[in-house]
């Protein structure tokens, strides 16, 4: 599984032959490896004419390109704020709450994500073969399919530890740019051009698989909801700059602390766990059917709907997995 972070064409539609070579090199003689876009077909021609890049179908010619595409910016950041408006307001007849909950258009985009890291991952898992997700940046939406596609497939990354494997490997040191997608919460009034919750759409999808999958991840709601909460703001600096680069320049590991070793400390560490998990070998599939995409409720309405039942439900599991 292989993340692009440029178009595989050059300036001005030039070839790049580096990247020829590289993917020919991936591929075994016979084989054929296949290239997810998260572009749509319509903006990938569009930025070809400007001088970006699709990939030339001869000069690739064991490489099926599939486009999926996943929106990344404005719209993606407006979805959010309209879901946001709409989950504070709980006085709404349930015809138009819901009504406007569809409007929003957030569950559609976390379909969309959860479709396409399934994609990747039955690419890899059933059809033996190897995958390159291409993106606009490859920081955004290549991110959010190469991590989901290896929570489905990789039992580890399903771990506590995995997990933050994970984020650490394929969000952070993969460069994306936290401080300019994550600068104000949706509520806010100022509205930032580059802007857009990719990371919480990778958090809403997880959640979906925890709640389809309620015994194969090791930890719980109160992880991602934490996470969610450091992105935005935060005294750890595990999510601050762009970039590493931006982190080495700024010291950010030799002035800041760790959330990670935060969250691994043993007083700590229980609150994130799952107590029903139960270690899965296999591939989770997930349902993807309008039915089995839910509102994450425990983050959407956690200011609007008391939480004290959960808790006490959750903690006695705890204490009755615990005693047995």
């Amino acid at each position: 599984l292989l993340r692009s972070s440029q178009p595989l064409t050059g300036p001005n539609r030039r070839r790049c032959r580096e990247d020829e070579k590289l993917l020919g090199t991936i591929l075994d003689e016979g084989e054929r490896g296949f290239i997810i876009d998260t572009r749509s077909a319509q903006a990938a021609k569009q930025a070809r004419m400007s001088g970006g890049g699709t990939e030339p179908k001869s000069c690739y010619p064991h490489w099926r390109r599939l486009h999926r595409a996943l929106e990344r910016g404005r719209p993606l950041q407006e979805s959010f704020i309209r879901l946001v408006e709409t989950c504070s307001e709980p006085s709404l007849s349930m015809d138009r709450w819901l009504a406007r909950l569809d409007g929003s258009r957030w569950l559609s985009h976390v379909k969309a994500a959860l479709s396409t890291a399934c994609l990747a991952a039955q690419c890899l898992d059933r059809e033996d073969s190897n995958v390159l997700v291409h993106g606009a940046e490859g920081t955004d939406t290549t991110l959010l399919v190469t991590a989901l596609a290896q929570l489905i497939l990789d039992p580890s990354c399903r771990t506590l530890e995995g997990f933050q494997a994970l984020l650490q490997r394929e969000w952070i040191e993969a460069g994306h740019p936290f401080h300019l997608r994550c600068a104000r919460s949706a509520s806010s009034h100022a509205r930032g051009k580059q802007e857009a919750p990719l990371f919480l759409l990778f958090l809403d999808c997880v959640w979906q698989l925890s709640r389809q999958f309620p015994f194969s991840l090791e930890f719980g709601e109160q992880l991602l909801l934490t996470l969610f909460d450091n992105a935005y703001a935060s005294s750890y600096g595990t999510f601050l700059c762009n970039n590493e680069k931006e982190r080495s320049l700024c010291k950010v590991k030799e002035s800041t602390h760790s959330l990670w070793a935060w969250l691994n400390q043993p007083e700590e560490k229980h609150k994130f766990l799952n107590p029903l998990y139960s270690h899965n070998p296999l591939v989770i599939w997930p349902s993807v059917e309008p039915q089995s995409i839910q509102l994450w409720q425990g983050l959407f309405l956690r200011w609007i709907r008391p939480s004290q039942h959960l808790d006490e439900a959750w903690a006695e599991i705890q204490r009755l997995v615990e005693g047995n």
